[in-house]
């Protein structure tokens, strides 16, 4: 009768487990405390009460007493804090090679688009025992991605990228809610996640044509006329993008940044906001020009350029083109 009312959902990530016992020591000693203090209430009652004949006694503090409540219940926080930390810190930071797969939350669904060009809608299939990063940003109000059986959720804001990764374990479809309240059909923006064994994502991924993300960057890179600036060698009015992903960038304020996804972001949408050291601010906004889902195409493309290349889109740190793909010093 009870196995259709679990205490908690299926642990499917290598996170969970961390999340669940967490979780249970703030059950327990919540319980405890509660325990301690209905049992104290009732023996102070008992012993304490009013009496006939009998005259009130005044009792003196005790420092040992109030150092132990004191110290003891310090002590169980300080745990609990170092403990959330360390889960906190292992859910926000990602391994360093992760399969990446950009989310665009909008009122109401889930669009989610892989490396390989396949999109979905209200779906995302995922492999077993792969970590997966989502790069995530809302197309108009705040949103949230929760998935209970992976024991995350974070929130998806419009004007910028959020991120989140997990390992998942076990093969299965899993409940994606979206956690923060959106409007009216907010009860509606809801999807799963598929996770499937290698051979079978892999499968997956080559049932149909579509076009490589960091491809269709390229292409929207050349057509936008950027390669007209962005040139790979060192005649360009902008930056060289080369190898920019995840380095330093000095800019003509005097500070220094990573080039991460929201500084590639908003050089896209905002180029003034930022201008690198050396250059003039003469690019043109693209705000309204370009969707989110070519935003995400274009950081795709800009990411190729700073990893070795397999065969696909992007080039070698050196410039050396990668096979089958087009020279990027010819991208003009």
């Amino acid at each position: 009768m009870f196995d259709n009312f679990p205490l908690w959902p299926t642990r499917a990530s290598t996170i969970a487990g961390n999340v669940d016992a967490l979780y249970i020591f703030l059950l327990i000693v919540s319980g405890m405390i509660c325990l301690l203090v209905f049992s104290l209430i009732l023996i102070f009652a008992a012993r304490f009460r009013k009496r006939k004949g009998v005259p009130a006694e005044q009792i003196e503090g005790s420092h040992a007493l109030e150092i132990t409540w004191s110290v003891i219940p310090l002590g169980i926080f300080f745990f609990i804090f170092a403990w959330g930390a360390f889960i906190y810190f292992k859910e926000r930071t990602p391994p360093p090679s992760t399969l990446d797969i950009y989310v665009v939350a909008k009122q109401w669904m889930w669009k989610t688009e892989h490396m390989g060009g396949q999109h979905e809608i209200n779906s995302l299939h995922v492999p077993a025992g792969r970590d997966v990063k989502l790069i995530m940003t809302s197309q108009d109000v705040i949103h949230s991605f929760y998935v209970p059986a992976f024991r995350i959720k974070q929130d998806v804001l419009p004007g910028r990228y959020t991120t989140l990764w997990f390992r998942a374990t076990k093969p299965g479809t899993y409940h994606l809610f979206c956690a923060e309240y959106c409007g009216t059909s907010h009860s509606q923006m809801i999807g799963e996640v598929v996770v499937l064994e290698p051979a079978q994502y892999a499968e997956w991924l080559g049932g149909g044509p579509a076009t490589p993300l960091p491809l269709a960057g390229q292409q929207l890179f050349s057509s936008l006329g950027c390669s007209t600036c962005h040139r790979f060698d060192v005649q360009g009015r902008g930056p060289n993008l080369t190898g920019i992903f995840g380095k330093p960038v000095l800019l003509e304020d005097g500070r220094t940044l990573t080039a991460d996804e929201n500084y590639i972001r908003e050089s896209i949408l905002n180029p003034g906001a930022k201008v690198v050291s050396g250059f003039k601010p003469i690019m043109p906004t693209f705000q309204g020009l370009v969707t989110e889902d070519q935003v995400n195409a274009l950081l795709a493309y800009i990411k190729s350029l700073s990893k070795p290349a397999q065969g696909t889109v992007g080039a070698r740190a050196s410039g050396e083109p990668a096979t089958g793909t087009t020279p990027m010093n010819q991208v003009q």
